[in-house]
C-alpha cells in the first residue's frame, strides 16, 4: 500500500506584482459596472488571492479607486496630448473630440475620475498630481498665459466639453455622433 504525501494544487498563487494585478481586475470591474462595482474583496477573489492580501496594497476601497483614477487620468493625459499634436491648428477641437471619445469608450473610468467615489481626494496626493498632468495640455490649448481671461477661457472650454461628454454617456443625446458634436462645440470657425 502506497501512501501519497503530495499536496493538493494550490487554489491561490503568488503574483509578481499583486498591486498591478488587483488594479487590472478592478479596471475590469469598473468597465462592467462602474465605480460601484469595484470592491477589494471581488478584485481579490478574481485575482486568486485572499482579501487580506489585497488590504496589504490598499487601505480601503477608496484607496483602490484613487489608484484606478490615477491610471485613468494618466491615460486621459496621453489621449489629450496625442490629439493636440495631431491637429496643431485646432488643438482644442482635437482635444475636445478626444475628451468625448475617452468618456464614451470607458464611461465607468470617466465617472470614477470625475465623480465622487473618491470623496477624500486630499488623502491621495498621487491623484492630485495625475489630475494636474491631465489638465496641463488642456490649459495649453487655450493659451499659456495665466491671465484671468485665459483661465476663464479654459474653464469655459472645459465645462462645455465635460458637460457634453457627460450628456453623451448619460444617454441624453441619442442619435447624435459624439465626436461631431465635440467638433462643433470646440471649433473656432
Amino acid at each position: 500500500m502506497s501512501t501519497s504525501f503530495a499536496s493538493s494544487p494550490r487554489e491561490t498563487y503568488h503574483h509578481g506584482d499583486l498591486r498591478a494585478a488587483l488594479l487590472d481586475v478592478a479596471e475590469a470591474l469598473l468597465d462592467e459596472g462602474g465605480p460601484e462595482a469595484v470592491s477589494l474583496r471581488e478584485a481579490a477573489r478574481r485575482t486568486g488571492v485572499s482579501p487580506t492580501a489585497a488590504y496589504r496594497h490598499f487601505a480601503d476601497k477608496e484607496s483602490m479607486q484613487a489608484a484606478l483614477a490615477v491610471r485613468g487620468f494618466d491615460a486621459f493625459a496621453a489621449a489629450l496630448a496625442e490629439a493636440a499634436s495631431s491637429d496643431p491648428d485646432e488643438p482644442l477641437s482635437a482635444m475636445g473630440q478626444a475628451y468625448v471619445r475617452f468618456a464614451v469608450t470607458r464611461p465607468g473610468r470617466f465617472r470614477l475620475m470625475f465623480g465622487t467615489a473618491v470623496s477624500e481626494r486630499e488623502r491621495h496626493p498621487e491623484l492630485k498630481a495625475a489630475v494636474e498632468r491631465a489638465s496641463v495640455g488642456f490649459r495649453g490649448a487655450v493659451g499659456s498665459s495665466e491671465s484671468s481671461d485665459k483661465v476663464l477661457a479654459m474653464l469655459r472650454a472645459w465645462s462645455m466639453i465635460h458637460g457634453l461628454a457627460q450628456l453623451v454617456i448619460d444617454g441624453m443625446l441619442p442619435g447624435y455622433d459624439p465626436e461631431l458634436l465635440a467638433r462643433a462645440v470646440t471649433t473656432k470657425k
